[in-house]
């Protein structure tokens, strides 16, 4: 079974954010195939988290897309580790996504909150 491709993915989950009345953008598009996806959740009061691709070593990876919370901090902090990760590779996505209640839409993608 192959993974859906990045771009598609990216797009699907826009729309689901957007229908549940959660304002998302994308931010930084990457590789349209297998660009790694960074997930961004502004609390829009300084604070925000970010969800990053889950390990690749776990078993669930190799087939679907799997997230975990890397971290949650000031908006200024993120801005600083996102700007590493596209350093380290040019070709990620960042989505950001608007919720003052910090919902990440993940659901069952999320491997640890």
């Amino acid at each position: 079974m192959l993974r859906l491709k990045a771009d598609l993915w990216v797009m699907a989950y826009v729309r689901t954010c957007n229908a549940a009345g959660a304002a998302s953008y994308i931010v930084r598009k990457g590789d349209e195939h297998a660009g790694s996806i960074f997930i961004r959740i502004s609390h829009l009061n300084g604070i925000s988290e970010l969800y990053a691709p889950a390990a690749a070593g776990l078993a669930e990876v190799a087939v679907e897309r799997r997230w975990s919370r890397r971290l949650q901090a000031t908006d200024a902090e993120i801005d600083a580790l996102i700007e590493r990760e596209i350093n380290i590779d040019p070709d990620l996505w960042l989505i950001e996504v608007e919720d003052r209640q910090g919902r990440h839409f993940l659901g069952e993608w999320l491997i640890s909150d």
